[in-house]
């Protein structure tokens, strides 16, 4: 899909995470690069959370949030823009699950069903990790994936060790 074929602003949420140097700057500073871009907004931000490592567990802890963004890009778009911070802020990733200064995952876009190689939306394991399911519950409780609330999936997840590391859901704007 091209620009063309986007018609205007387009809902989406992003998983941001990270747990190598000062994740929660990293984090900060892509909502602030999305924001500033003519074709992103961010529109609402989750609290920021302090979460145990998920799969590969013998590494520091992560920090996670969720952002809901408006653009007015195509999901592939939203997905290079977002890579394209990654890449900016040198991001670091030695292995899957591993440490990672930061993280950028489109958990939805709209309504839309994307099986692509590089773009699964929504976000294939989003529902089963509470690290996810908090902070997209503070931002849309109701936000419905796989045909189920987001508070309905986080009622049957594992919480165990998260915990809110800063209430302010204006922590981003530093």
């Amino acid at each position: 899909m091209n620009k063309s074929e986007v018609k205007g602003w387009q809902a989406a949420t992003l998983g941001l995470g990270g747990n190598i140097g000062d994740p929660v700057a990293a984090m900060a500073d892509a909502l602030s690069h999305l924001d500033q871009r003519p074709d992103c907004r961010v529109a609402s931000v989750s609290r920021l959370y302090r979460t145990p490592p998920w799969g590969k567990t013998d590494q520091a802890d992560f920090y996670n949030a969720c952002a809901a963004v408006d653009t007015l890009l195509a999901p592939q778009e939203l997905l290079a823009a977002c890579l394209e911070i990654e890449r900016t802020m040198k991001r670091v990733r030695v292995e899957r699950w591993g440490p990672r200064t930061i993280d950028i995952d489109i958990l939805t876009f709209g309504d839309r069903t994307i099986d692509a190689e590089h773009l699964k939306v929504p976000h294939p394991r989003m529902t089963e990790r509470a690290f996810v399911l908090m902070p997209l519950a503070d931002i849309d409780p109701q936000l419905v994936v796989k045909g189920q609330s987001i508070a309905t999936w986080l009622e049957l997840a594992d919480r165990t060790g998260i915990a809110v590391a800063n209430e302010n859901r204006a922590w981003w704007r530093g």
